[in-house]
């Protein structure tokens, strides 16, 4: 899930406002030399993941990368992150919005086909949309579509009914909207319509050929052999020894191993990943808002990603959605300011005399080192906080949404509303901080229900200041996307985020 911009009119306007009939624009753009692609070969990559979390599920919780990557090759979904604007056609060829942003049509794109060769009909999208919306995440990846109001429109067609103005819905449909066949109910091995087939599985790893029947542009190479590596570092020496052509989303740690190795690459994507602290609002010791800000201004951001990152990102202010043009640059930075962080604390009556516990896990590289470093600057103002690692499985299932103070990452940050919708309204499925404010979700409504962009942006602009001064969040950094590439690997997709998974214009120099 990316990050891009979208400029309307010359003005800038976040997300895909307005793209009424849209049927253009490309997906991610590729990188490397200028000519045509070389045809063949096979890529071998390296993905994070642990076996205790694997799952072949595409409407199912994917924590691993590996995971998503092979479903995001072998199952299309409506639209897929762009570069400008930030969502592309892919099995949608265009859609249109009633007047009142409600009602959204979705054309579908002509001559798709299943691995198996039966053509795709409104009545698979639907199913595979409805499958979605009743799954365990249904409700935040579709934020205010039911079931029934995902239905055809003729053979060519799907008509999508919000429960209130949302001119959000066209990104709602990328990366997630996974689209099985009609009926499907063992969706492992299930055929799709991507870029590329399974060849085989095996615990986590898998191999994958190119779809001759691809409705898109035929992918470059032969196949792609996905392998799953539980640490960047073992999937780092793994590319330094040659066994992998591409080490994707290694982190900066790993990768400056690299640096400097004749025949490899260091792919860099700014804007990646945002890395936050989350504080449960609703109750407990972090529900008062004073304390939340002590924490804020008890971090050093800079030194987090000088430390954490080694300098490969930015510091964080606290705000989702830090590539959409929308994002309010304008609001101050948030410094280290320990004398007023302690004072608010005393204001509060918060107990420095107890110990407290912060909950990570090792899902993206540096979360946990992040998790150590926090925990040492907040000693600074005089709270004690041990640091539990957990397992993917366990942190999802106890602690997520549940805990008082966890580590926590979002790799999609070109939507301001896109991120308040899903993480930040009062009934949304994934609120992690358990934060319920009247105001920003009257705000959020406002924004996504006014045409006029001038006044649009006021609204996500009030929308933010309230995220910047009363959320659960700390977000502390962005860190930058970093690959690791054999010379020879030409066309990897330059989007953040989840936009990296887009490999069908990928080749081999040799």
């Amino acid at each position: 899930m990316s990050r891009r911009r979208l400029l309307q009119g010359g003005a800038a306007v976040g997300t895909t406002l307005f793209l009424a009939a849209c049927g253009a624009g490309g997906s991610a753009p590729a990188q490397g030399p200028a000519g045509p692609p070389r045809a063949g070969g096979t890529l071998t990559l390296g993905a994070l993941g642990r076996a205790s979390a694997v799952t072949r599920d595409p409407h199912g919780v994917q924590v691993n990368e590996s995971d998503y990557l092979i479903l995001s090759l072998l199952y299309d979904t409506l639209t897929v992150p762009g570069s400008s604007p930030i969502v592309a056609p892919r099995l949608a060829a265009s859609w249109q919005s009633s007047p009142d942003l409600r009602r959204w049509r979705f054309e579908l794109t002509p001559g798709v086909k299943f691995h198996d060769g039966l053509p795709l009909t409104s009545e698979d999208v639907v199913y595979s949309m409805r499958r979605l919306r009743q799954s365990t995440i249904g409700a935040s990846r579709l934020p205010g579509i039911d079931v029934q109001g995902i239905t055809a429109d003729g053979p060519g067609a799907v008509v999508v009914q919000s429960n209130y103005p949302n001119s959000e819905i066209p990104v709602l449909m990328r990366l997630t909207t996974f689209v099985l066949k009609n009926g499907t109910t063992d969706p492992a091995g299930a055929p799709g319509t991507g870029p590329f087939k399974l060849d085989w599985y095996r615990e986590g790893n898998a191999r994958l050929v190119r779809n001759e029947g691809w409705y898109g542009e035929r992918a470059p190479l032969d196949a792609i052999e996905v392998r799953m590596f539980e640490k960047p570092q073992a999937m780092a020496n793994a590319l330094l020894s040659g066994e992998l052509d591409l080490a994707s989303n290694v982190g900066t740690v790993a990768a400056r191993v690299a640096q400097g190795r004749d025949g490899i690459k260091i792919v860099r994507r700014e804007n990646d990943t945002a890395l936050m602290v989350v504080m449960r609002a609703a109750d407990g010791p972090y529900a008062d808002p004073r304390v939340r800000e002590a924490f804020r201004l008890a971090v050093d951001r800079d030194v987090m990603v000088k430390q954490v990152l080694g300098g490969y990102g930015a510091a964080g202010n606290d705000i989702l959605g830090t590539a959409d043009p929308v994002y309010a640059r304008d609001l101050p930075q948030r410094k280290l300011d320990l004398a007023r962080a302690t004072a608010l604390l005393d204001e509060a009556g918060f107990d420095r005399s107890q110990r407290y516990q912060v909950i990570t896990t090792e899902d993206v590289p540096g979360l946990s080192e992040s998790a150590t470093l926090f925990a040492q600057q907040l000693n600074n103002a005089g709270v004690k906080i041990d640091v539990v690692k957990q397992e993917s499985s366990t942190f999802l299932g106890q602690s997520r949404g549940k805990a008082p103070l966890y580590t926590t990452y979002w790799g999609t940050n070109d939507s301001v509303p896109y991120c308040a919708g899903k993480l930040l309204l009062s009934d949304s499925t994934f609120n992690e901080a358990s934060w319920h404010d009247a105001d920003f979700d009257s705000a959020y409504r406002a924004a996504l229900s006014t045409p006029e962009p001038g006044r649009r942006i006021q609204l996500m602009h009030d929308m933010q200041k309230i995220e910047y001064d009363r959320s659960g969040y700390l977000l502390w950094g962005m860190a930058e996307g970093m690959d690791l590439a054999k010379s020879t690997v030409q066309g990897l997709p330059q989007l953040p985020g989840y936009g990296r998974v887009q490999l069908e214009r990928t080749w081999l120099s040799a």
